[in-house]
């Protein structure tokens, strides 16, 4: 017999303190570990990606399949490794953003196209976890979802209460 799950939704005054720790120490961490990897905030891209320009970033998805297929930002390209993401054969210079759950993943992927005479290569701050967290669009087969991959459960504590887990 399973026991209750603990809903930390109900738990906001916990919580709250917690993520936002959290996601202090996670930004620290990925700067600390790739400090060549360049940064966009999710609302510098969400500007950029708004305004349709011709040098709008690529958008490449660090995650694996099974994260990928629950959501991702539009128009995004699923490249969990750097032979993935070689194999679309881009122009070094192309404005790229490189994302994952919360930063990590993709900084070290964006770190690995940098080696790779990528010019242009910024790591989205906070990745997918704190785009959705603002509320903002993500995608799952071409239709508008809220559903985001938690990775982890523990990971998935810095989703915020109103993210759908999927």
């Amino acid at each position: 017999m399973q026991g209750p799950v603990l809903s930390w939704a109900r738990y906001p005054y916990f919580t709250q303190p917690l993520r936002r720790v959290a996601w202090s120490w996670i930004t620290w961490w990925v700067k600390v570990r790739f400090p060549t990897v360049a940064t966009l905030s999710p609302q510098r891209l969400a500007l950029q990606l708004q305004q349709g320009s011709a040098d709008s970033p690529l958008l490449l998805d660090a995650r694996t399949a099974e994260e990928f297929a629950v959501s991702h930002l539009p128009q995004a390209h699923h490249t969990p490794t750097l032979e993935a993401a070689l194999a679309l054969d881009l122009a070094p210079q192309q404005p790229i953003v490189v994302y994952c759950s919360v930063g990590y993943r993709s900084a070290r992927l964006a770190a690995q196209l940098q080696q790779q005479g990528f010019t242009q290569v910024q790591n989205l701050i906070g990745s997918l976890f704190l785009w959705a967290n603002q509320g903002r669009p993500l995608q799952q087969d071409g239709q508008v979802t809220r559903a985001v991959h938690p990775y982890n459960p523990v990971w998935g504590l810095l989703l915020a209460p109103q993210a759908e887990r999927g």
